[in-house]
């Protein structure tokens, strides 16, 4: 498989860690679109969140607990942040791994500016 997340969670390509644990890892993003931007992933790989199943419920809701405790750990939870899940083409999809953008430190602008 291709896909550079399951190299990241394999330990073949390098990432700047903030979470790990059995099922999820997450990660500081290499071209950060906030002051804080990290990508939560299942370890799993699900190329899309139309390809998440029943099976799929535990590690989706480790997923969310997940970005709960970075976002306390990042100093964002009381100011906000914002969890994106882009899916496919049309919605910006570029890394075809289930994958969520946890972004704050800063006032975030309109979510879809044109």
């Amino acid at each position: 498989m291709d896909c550079i997340f399951c190299k990241i969670v394999e330990g073949t390509l390098p990432s700047t860690k903030v979470y790990e644990s059995d099922t999820v890892i997450a990660f500081q993003d290499i071209k950060p679109e906030a002051s804080v931007h990290i990508l939560i992933i299942p370890k799993k790989h699900i190329a899309t969140m139309n390809d998440v199943t029943a099976d799929d419920d535990q590690v989706m809701a480790e997923l969310f607990t997940a970005a709960r405790q970075i976002a306390i750990e990042q100093g964002i939870a009381e100011s906000g942040y914002r969890l994106i899940n882009n899916v496919n083409s049309d919605g910006g999809q570029l890394v075809y791994h289930l994958h969520f953008h946890l972004l704050g430190g800063e006032k975030l602008g309109p979510l879809n500016a044109k």
